[in-house]
């Protein structure tokens, strides 16, 4: 099983997985820049006074009701 792991019939199977590395590392990098943004206190002063969590409490029932329509 360790044998065909390691063998590429073609040069796709490396390709893919080099778009793939390429593609969670970009993602990788967003987060951690967004999570650099967002440690400064600054942003944190700008974000608490937009109130943030009150838009997320009321998305919360919208939320579960998209997800009882879609069950069904």
């Amino acid at each position: 099983m360790s044998m065909e792991l390691t063998q590429h019939t073609n040069g796709q199977d490396w390709q893919e997985s080099r778009d793939t590395l390429f593609l969670l590392g970009g993602a990788a990098m967003v987060v951690f820049g967004a999570g650099l943004i967002l440690s400064t206190p600054m942003m944190r002063r700008y974000l608490g006074g937009a109130g943030i969590g009150n838009l997320i409490q009321a998305a919360i029932p919208d939320f579960e009701r998209y997800l009882k329509l879609r069950s069904m």
